[in-house]
């Protein structure tokens, strides 16, 4: 139980780290400023205006984005048990540690790419006047201190 719990917080440690939307909330974060989460989109859909098409584009993106990042999920497993393995003990063989710290990121960041890629291709579905829509309910959400609001909550897959 230990080393799951061990694992577990390792490799969540690693993922918050390297996720450029961590920083969401940051006045200064390009990706906060410039691209749109998902489900922010389907969540204020309508408000948006939102096609069913530019609905469904989203959906499928989302779905292919979603089945890419599996694989490399699991690719990252071993690494990550690797290296909770190699700083679990007392004295830590600091290269091992590293190189493979080297793997986990180097597989971090193809999800990374892949996530923000993702984030793209949703913004470029959506027209000007819907990105400033967004942008309108995401900073009236910030000043308030919380989440925009839900223009469609059947939206919420």
């Amino acid at each position: 139980m230990r080393r799951v719990c061990t694992f577990t917080l390792v490799l969540l440690a690693l993922v918050a780290v390297a996720s450029p939307l961590r920083a969401q909330g940051k006045p200064d974060d390009p990706f906060q400023r410039y691209l749109f989460d998902p489900q922010l989109v389907l969540r204020n859909a309508q408000a948006i205006g939102l096609s069913a098409a530019q609905r469904k584009s989203i959906l499928d993106e989302l779905k292919a984005t979603q089945t890419a990042l599996a694989p490399l999920q699991v690719d990252m497993t071993g690494p990550a048990m690797e290296l909770q393995e190699i700083i679990d003990p007392p004295h830590v063989d600091e290269a091992k540690a590293i190189a493979t710290v080297e793997q986990v990121l180097k597989i971090e960041n193809e999800v990374k790419k892949r996530q923000v890629a993702l984030l793209v291709r949703i913004k470029n579905l959506l027209t000007p006047e819907q990105q400033m829509k967004l942008r309108a309910l995401r900073d009236a959400a910030a000043r308030a201190g919380g989440t925009p609001p839900e223009g469609d909550a059947e939206d919420n897959d």
